[in-house]
């Protein structure tokens, strides 16, 4: 949940790849209004530049549109860093003296051939070099990855090399550029910030851990195949897996053959429909909203709770009651075990969300209980640095709690994006690592994918405004009208293969086949 996110209302370049925030609201980054916040940034002499194979809602709006080959933003990436590394541009900025691992990167990265990496992506290698030394020139300035960065071969690479991108151009933690939002419920603080990766591997395919889950993509395989550890139960909480999930057809029949499903949801869906019992939650109209989740990914710190507007049903439940049935019931624990973790449940479900919600809200960064451990310690010797922030105004707490924010109907501005990385790192040893060696190594798998030829053909996702993944289409005011189950083909290669516009187009893979109008 630490995750930077663009400062975009002080930025004046915002280079965007993979993602389409005019279409998304901002999606992760959640910025509503996206093209106004765009006509703004040009209005202060700033610049929007959008690299995408398709030509988006966003790039439409864009000063610049760069049409990159799909898959090869990792290309892109390694050819913008190789022209700053190699031409010793790289400025870290406030982070030079607690980050680690710089000479590694440009070692890595010079490996590569950049005139080879800008002829795969297709953007001409002139241009590259350009937008490198643009992104070294302008102050306020950031790179910003999503989605299309994300869901492909190379994910895991993008998103590393565009972090470092911005943090060898002072663009990491600084106003106008990559910043962390401080929410007023941090879930870096209410769950421990400390995260692992690979203490345990999936039973079948051996797939590493990440902050103690699997991939999804394993869920079916674990499910259809025998053996100890073998799932046979299954329990989904507003989720269609079915749909959203790698090879959903071999999850819908893995699903099929559970011994038992649950499923916490409304819908009866692509992936309810397996389910042996149904337990559908209250409305979003009959209970409280407080956006714990997205508040996080904020380009603005701000807080906002939403009374009920109807009181429940009787006989109905909400999320949280029904979830904390279910623990209490599946508890196996012997004895004491299973008494602290009958107390463990107990303490919220008395409290109630609200009030957890309000207990986590007055311990918060802005609460009014946030004061008196900071005055106690601040009083101590050497701590004059935590005196001088209590004594400033602009960080002095708001006092928030869900009776304030209950009086404030449209919610409280907690301020703009303050730089706060160096105070909120969770590395073991509390530095920047630019070169951890789980990335390194994986660049010799986009090395040989360079050399490799490129593929004739490459398909690539989209998402629907009126469709928000697997979710809305459960309303038929939002899914009715024209179909938007399309293939978009570029007009050459539409040509070369014989299709014409509007007529059916079959796309098969190892795992199935789908048709739509072209």
């Amino acid at each position: 949940f630490l995750m930077p996110v663009p400062d975009v209302d002080r930025t004046r370049l915002f280079v965007c790849i993979g993602g389409n925030p005019v279409a998304s609201a901002g999606s992760l980054m959640s910025a509503p209004g996206f093209e106004k916040r765009v006509e703004a940034l040009r209005a202060r002499g700033g610049r929007f530049i959008v690299v995408d194979p398709r030509r988006t809602e966003s790039a439409a709006i864009a000063d610049e549109y760069l049409a990159i080959r799909p898959g090869t933003d990792v290309f892109l990436l390694l050819a913008l860093l190789h022209e700053i590394l190699g031409a010793g541009l790289e400025d870290l900025g406030h982070l030079r003296a607690h980050a680690d691992g710089l000479d590694d990167l440009r070692r890595a990265v010079l490996g590569f051939d950049p005139r080879q990496l800008a002829e795969r992506t297709g953007i001409p290698h002139e241009r590259v070099a350009r937008l490198a030394r643009e992104l070294v020139a302008e102050p306020e300035a950031l790179v910003y990855g999503r989605v299309g960065a994300c869901t492909q071969e190379f994910g895991g690479l993008n998103l590393w090399l565009i972090y470092c991108l911005n943090a060898v151009t002072r663009h990491l933690d600084r106003a106008g550029g990559m910043m962390f939002p401080e929410p007023a419920v941090d879930l870096t603080r209410a769950y421990g910030s400390k995260g692992h990766y690979g203490r345990f591997h999936s039973r079948v395919r051996g797939l590493p851990e990440f902050g103690n889950e699997l991939p999804v993509a394993t869920l079916a395989e674990e499910i259809l195949t025998s053996g100890p550890g073998q799932v046979r139960a299954l329990v989904t909480f507003a989720g269609n897996p079915v749909l959203s999930t790698p090879n959903g057809r071999q999850l819908d029949r893995a699903l099929a053959g559970l011994d038992f499903m649950v499923s916490i949801d409304p819908y009866l869906n692509e992936t309810t429909r397996h389910a042996h019992l149904v337990l559908p939650p209250t409305s979003p109209l009959e209970h409280s909203h407080y956006d714990i989740a997205l508040s996080g990914f904020a380009v603005r710190n701000v807080a906002k709770y939403s009374p009920p507007l109807f009181e429940k049903p009787a006989g109905t439940k909400h999320d949280g009651e029904i979830l904390a049935e279910l623990t209490l019931r599946l508890g196996s624990e012997p004895g004491l075990a299973r008494a602290r973790a009958r107390a463990k449940q107990a303490i919220p479900r008395m409290l109630g969300p609200d009030r957890v919600l309000d207990l986590m809200l007055r311990t918060g960064a802005y609460g009014t209980e946030y004061r008196g451990p900071l005055k106690l310690l601040a009083s101590l010797p050497g701590l004059g640095a935590l005196r001088k922030q209590l004594a400033d105004p602009d960080r002095r707490p708001a006092g928030l709690s869900v009776r304030r924010l209950t009086e404030s109907r449209h919610g409280v501005d907690l301020g703009p994006l303050r730089p706060n990385l160096l105070r909120r790192l969770a590395t073991r040893d509390r530095r920047v690592q630019l070169a951890p060696q789980l990335h390194v190594q994986d660049l010799q798998r986009a090395a040989a994918a360079l050399r490799a030829a490129p593929p004739p053909l490459v398909l690539i996702g989209r998402r629907h405004v009126r469709r928000n993944n697997s979710w809305l289409h459960n309303s038929q005011r939002l899914v009715k009208g024209r179909p938007r189950c399309t293939l978009l083909i570029h007009p050459d290669d539409a040509a070369r293969r014989g299709i014409v516009d509007g007529a059916m187009g079959c796309v098969r893979s190892r795992v199935g086949e789908g048709r739509g109008a072209a």
